[in-house]
């Protein structure tokens, strides 16, 4: 198999692959770039394209895309001011609450 061949790639590696390289062109990198860091990402996560043989599957390491994940959110975070202003719902009042155990074993010494 010649370098750069995809045939034993499945084909959902194929589509995780054009959607990573899409997402790298959004950002601004070349073509050639994209299609590169695609297919190095789903190599890493997945361990290449699949392989005959019993027990060889493995289960994928998605902390590269979670980690992309997380990048994107906290962009998104700092354009949109990242700051929620607090609700106005009903707080806890903890004021006002005493223990009654005290109260009741001074009480029952009392009657005796």
């Amino acid at each position: 198999m010649p370098q750069g061949d995809k045939s034993s790639y499945t084909g959902k590696q194929k589509r995780r692959a054009a959607h990573i390289e899409e997402g790298y062109k959004k950002k601004g990198v070349s073509t050639d770039e994209a299609e590169a860091r695609a297919w190095a990402t789903v190599n890493k996560e997945e361990g290449g394209g699949k392989k005959s043989g019993s027990g060889r599957g493995k289960k994928p390491n998605r902390s590269s895309s979670r980690k992309g994940a997380r990048k994107a959110a906290a962009s998104r975070k700092e354009k949109s001011g990242g700051t929620k202003k607090k609700s106005g719902g009903a707080k806890r009042a903890s004021s006002g609450r005493t223990r009654k155990s005290s109260s009741r074993s001074t009480s029952s010494k009392k009657k005796k």
